[in-house]
């Protein structure tokens, strides 16, 4: 379970960091739009990141919606969403099975209540990240921009693409 839990928030910390690479490649005065488009995306997801982050640890979060009101400078979103991807990493080192299977009772910035688990929670985490930055994705490709989202694997773990291609499938 934290393995999982693991693997899926450093996915999410490398995705970020690539689509953030790709996206401060723009020239913002070509790309304005979309680049402010993917911004805002970031930004939301960026939110419910630290929302998630204090609901994991009891705390008060401080939002009232789940996004910013002004759309954040660049280099500052980035800064953040670095910390909270290593923040999410530094909280599996010494969170345990048993602590993510507990049901944690909370409240959406809509008032609606939640009970989640932990790992509910993660997994939560991981899977809305993974949506925007798909929308992220596709205004980009509409400029001709690729972020490689699908290859995180191979920079992450070359000796596993090694090892498939000198094992059969089926072995």
């Amino acid at each position: 379970m934290r393995s999982l839990c693991f693997a899926a928030c450093a996915y999410q910390a490398w995705a970020n960091d690539e689509l953030l690479e790709k996206l401060a490649g723009l020239d913002p005065h070509v790309h304005d739009k979309e680049r402010q488009a993917v911004i805002r995306l970031v930004d939301h997801s960026h939110v419910v990141s630290r929302i998630f982050s204090a609901h994991l640890v009891g705390a008060s979060h401080g939002y009232s919606a789940d996004t910013t009101e002004d759309t954040p400078a660049f280099d500052e979103l980035r800064a953040a969403v670095a910390a909270t991807d290593r923040w999410y990493l530094d909280y599996l080192e010494t969170v345990s099975s048993r602590q993510l299977s507990e049901p944690v009772a909370f409240v959406f910035t809509d008032g609606d209540k939640a009970l989640m688990s932990r790992q509910e929670m993660l997994t939560h985490i991981a899977l809305h990240g993974v949506y925007h930055r798909g929308e992220a994705g596709r205004i980009l490709a509409q400029i001709s921009v690729m972020p490689p989202f699908a290859v995180h694997l191979h920079r992450a773990e070359p000796s596993r693409r090694l090892q498939m291609s000198r094992e059969p499938l089926g072995a």
